[in-house]
C-alpha cells in the first residue's frame, strides 16, 4: 500500500544537475583542482555540497578546515542562485504535473535532498508547489550525504510527526523514494523504502537496484504510482 512519496530534487523533480557540475568546477578551478565530468557523475552525484567538497579534497589528500569548506559551500551556492535569477528553475517536463496530481491523491508528499533548503524552496515556490509538501529534508538538516539513510530516516519521521498527523504511522515500505541516482536509491532501501527510479541522469542499467526504473518523470502520474504501488489500497 502506497500512502507517501518522498521525491529527491536535483535530477528527479529539478534538471539542474549539468549545471551543479559546472558550479563544482569553476569553483574548485580556483583552488587549482581539475573535474571531470566523469568523475562527478561516478563519484559525487550523490553527494550534497559539504559531501562532495569533503570527497573531493579527500580523494586528493588535501586538508580542508571547516571555514575553508564553508567558504566553498557558499561560493557555489552564490553562482547557483546568480543563475537561477536570471533563468529559473528548470522543472523536468511533467515534474510540476505529477506532484499536484499526486497531491490531489491525497498521497502526503516530501523531498528529501542534498540540496540546500533555499534552493529546494525557491523552486517549489516558483511553481507554486510548496504547500503541497509536508516536509523538506534538505542538506540543512542533515550530517551526512546519501547513501547514508539519514535524510529518508529523518523524511519519514517528519511524515508522522508533523500535523496533520496520520491515522496511523507510515511505515517504510508504505513510503515511495523517486530517486535519480544509486546512492539515493541505497539511502532509501537501507531503511525498507519503496523505490522507484526515474533514468534522467543515469541509464536504466546503472539504476538497477531500486524496484521499479522509468524513463522520465513524464510518464509518471498518480493512476500509474496507484497500478504500480496499491495507493492507500
Amino acid at each position: 500500500m502506497l500512502r507517501a512519496i518522498l521525491f529527491d530534487f536535483n535530477g528527479v523533480l529539478v534538471d539542474d544537475e549539468p549545471l551543479h557540475f559546472e558550479l563544482f568546477g569553476k569553483v574548485l578551478a580556483d583552488e587549482g583542482i581539475e573535474l571531470s565530468k566523469e568523475d562527478y557523475y561516478e563519484h559525487y552525484l550523490g553527494f550534497d555540497d559539504r559531501g562532495a567538497f569533503e570527497a573531493i579534497f579527500g580523494r586528493l589528500g588535501r586538508s580542508l578546515d571547516i571555514g575553508h569548506l564553508m567558504r566553498l559551500i557558499t561560493r557555489k551556492s552564490a553562482y547557483y542562485q546568480r543563475v537561477i535569477h536570471e533563468k529559473g528553475y528548470p522543472f523536468f517536463p511533467g515534474a510540476v504535473d505529477l506532484v499536484r496530481d499526486c497531491a490531489a491523491a491525497d498521497l502526503m508528499l516530501g523531498v528529501v535532498s542534498g540540496a540546500l533548503r533555499e534552493e529546494v524552496e525557491g523552486a517549489l515556490r516558483q511553481e507554486n508547489l510548496l504547500a503541497h509538501f509536508k516536509v523538506l529534508v534538505t542538506a540543512d538538516e542533515v550530517q551526512r550525504s546519501k547513501p547514508d539513510p539519514e535524510g529518508y530516516q529523518l523524511g519519514l519521521e517528519g511524515l508522522n510527526s508533523r500535523p496533520p498527523l496520520p491515522g496511523r504511522l507510515i511505515h517504510p515500505h508504505e513510503a515511495l523514494a523517486i530517486e535519480d541516482s544509486p546512492a539515493g536509491i541505497e539511502a532509501a532501501a537501507t531503511l525498507g523504502m519503496t523505490t522507484l527510479a526515474v533514468a534522467q541522469t543515469y541509464g536504466a542499467g546503472q539504476l538497477s537496484g531500486a524496484d521499479v526504473v522509468v524513463g522520465s518523470v513524464a510518464e509518471l502520474n498518480a493512476e500509474r504510482l496507484c497500478e504500480l504501488y496499491d495507493c492507500l489500497g
